[in-house]
């Protein structure tokens, strides 16, 4: 297993189509590479307290989330995490949320990005489908 330190914390969410992200204030935080065979990594954020009905809602409802978290500094690239809120704890005036989930392959991310930007140009079902080839192809050539 590797530990590094974790600085920055965003929840992905959507709201009326539209996807924004919500980001955490953090106390202190960490996010643990499992290195098992599923590729799993636990992340634990430090936070104030005043998130505890927010992060206690998500570990009732089981609910999957997108999270992109910044790792060792600030000036790194996010990395995205789908991954399920497994615990909270009181400690004082602030509580740990603990995530546990696995990362999201920048090369996906990236697919999504191009199919979102090709569906607010208007593109949908079969035409979506040959403009995405069609680009696919170009950014190859």
């Amino acid at each position: 297993m590797k530990t590094f330190k974790l600085v920055s914390l965003d929840i992905v969410e959507e709201k009326n189509d539209d996807i924004t992200q919500r980001r955490i204030k953090l106390q202190d935080g960490l996010i643990i590479n499992r290195e098992d065979d599923h590729g799993r990594w636990t992340i634990e954020a430090y936070v104030d307290d005043s998130y505890k009905d927010f992060f206690q809602s998500m570990v009732e409802s089981e609910e999957e989330l997108i999270i992109q978290v910044k790792i060792t500094k600030q000036s790194n690239q996010p990395a995205t995490f789908f991954v399920k809120v497994i615990d909270t704890n009181t400690i004082g005036d602030s509580m740990n949320v603990i995530f546990i989930g696995t990362m999201i392959d920048r090369q996906l991310e990236q697919v999504e990005g191009v199919l979102k930007s090709l569906m607010d140009e208007g593109f949908q079902g079969e035409e979506l489908l040959e403009e995405f080839k069609r680009r696919g192809h170009q950014a190859k050539a």
